[in-house]
């Protein structure tokens, strides 16, 4: 097994421009978990205009209903994880006070034990790299780095996000977001 030369964990990962036509044009991405085993993140900015309530056949609580459902990647779109926001534990945050979970279960659990409204994000399918895969995408320049944060992950304008951590980083970055979808229509 390969061993990333650099851990991207807690970081977002954009297109670069180079994936342009494929599942991951414009998209961003948070790296949940990144080891010599590979990689796994969620894309932040695909929803899929559904609930989690719509997307289950278990009873959920109004709220649980009501959450909002992403597209979390290509691989295995029956596959539910979620981001929420808890207080802060190093051994199983992604980013301080953000948990990944996998299971309904596990989610219903973490909602029944809440006395206050909590931020959370639903997915469906999840975008995976095997071992040495994503450094590989990295050192062709397919994706663009920038350290995560909570107001990333719980942007109200999803469809913006790609542009607004672009403009963010600045400089040339600021230009790509500027950039329309079809450059030969400018």
């Amino acid at each position: 097994m390969a061993i990333p030369s650099q851990s991207f964990q807690g970081k977002l990962i954009l297109d670069s421009g180079k994936l342009a036509g494929s599942y991951f044009d414009r998209s961003v991405i948070l790296i949940c978990r990144h080891d010599e085993s590979g990689a796994f993140g969620l894309v932040l900015n695909r929803s899929l205009k559904h609930t989690l309530g719509s997307a289950v056949s278990e009873p959920l609580s109004a709220d649980l209903a009501k959450t909002s459902l992403y597209l979390g990647g290509p691989v295995q779109p029956e596959a539910l994880s979620f981001l929420r926001e808890r207080e802060p534990s190093p051994e199983f945050d992604v980013l301080p006070g953000l948990v990944l979970g996998h299971s309904l279960k596990e989610l219903k659990e973490a909602v029944a034990g809440e006395t206050k409204p909590m931020r959370l994000r639903a997915y469906a399918g999840y975008s995976g790299w095997s071992s040495g895969q994503l450094d590989d995408e990295m050192k062709k320049g397919c994706w663009i780095t920038q350290p995560a944060a909570m107001e990333f992950v719980f942007s109200l304008k999803p469809e913006m996000l790609w542009k607004e951590v672009l403009r963010r980083k600045g400089g040339a970055y600021h230009l790509v977001a500027e950039c329309p979808d079809d450059p030969g229509l400018n």
